[in-house]
């Protein structure tokens, strides 16, 4: 937070797990623009890794916690104020996991599907309301997304007695290697681009793909059968 502040940039501490922290970030910013907001941008998340047999409740539902609820939370707490104005702009940070599944991904896949069901939902129930949805499919990232999954994968997945123990063991060396791991990775300005469009276009789209795999697999899930989809992705 300091170093954001040094840097000349207005921040406030939101913690998406936390409804009290939620309530008060809303609060201040309201209070920093006169009771208005043009537009949410939700994008804090993380990634669990693991196999679906392999997560225990309380895993599943922290990343529900922070990818979905605090989202959502979130999102309800504004639209109030986007309804009374008028106008809006809602931006949701999904994923080419939101669109197609990985194995040892099943807690990330989950929130992100999950994301987009509730995100298309809301984009119908706004219509008519001047407020956009708009979902941002971004695929490989340049950013700590990486590092930090492989912490929570430490912290809870029970890699000695799983499965998956061979497997496991040779996705962390994937990971634990320097660069990026994932042909087609872009810097995070290829989102920004996507952003600036939801924010600024008259007529924002409702789904935003940014890196070629988001493009490919966006693609084949439509064209594809589920077998064969699953063929492909478990090559992955």
């Amino acid at each position: 937070m300091a170093r954001l502040q040094a840097e000349g940039l207005e921040s406030l501490q939101l913690d998406l797990d936390d409804s009290d922290s939620i309530r008060a970030a809303v609060t201040k910013v309201l209070e920093r623009t006169n009771g208005e907001l043009y537009a949410l941008f939700n994008n804090g998340a993380y990634g669990q890794p693991g196999a679906v047999e392999d997560l225990s409740r309380e895993t599943l539902r922290a990343q529900f916690e922070t990818n979905l609820f605090g989202w959502h939370e979130l999102t309800c707490l504004l639209l109030p104020v986007m309804r009374k104005q008028g106008y809006g702009r809602i931006i949701q940070n999904s994923s080419v996991l939101g669109l197609v599944a990985l194995k040892f991904r099943g807690a990330y896949n989950a929130s992100k599907y999950a994301i987009e069901g509730l995100s298309d939902t809301l984009r119908q129930e706004l219509h008519g309301t001047n407020i956009h949805i708009s979902l941002i499919e971004p695929g490989p990232i340049e950013s700590r997304f990486r590092a930090n999954g492989v912490a929570y994968f430490k912290n809870n997945i029970d890699l000695e007695h799983s499965p998956f123990r061979t497997q496991y063991q040779k996705t962390l060396a994937r990971l634990s290697a320097k660069g990026p791991v994932v042909p087609f990775t872009l810097p995070p300005e290829a989102v920004l681009k996507k952003v600036i469009h939801a924010l600024e276009s008259p007529h924002p789209q409702p789904r935003y793909y940014v890196t070629f795999p988001t493009w490919l697999f966006g693609s084949l899930r439509r064209i594809l059968t589920t077998r064969a989809l699953d063929r492909l992705l478990r090559k992955i």
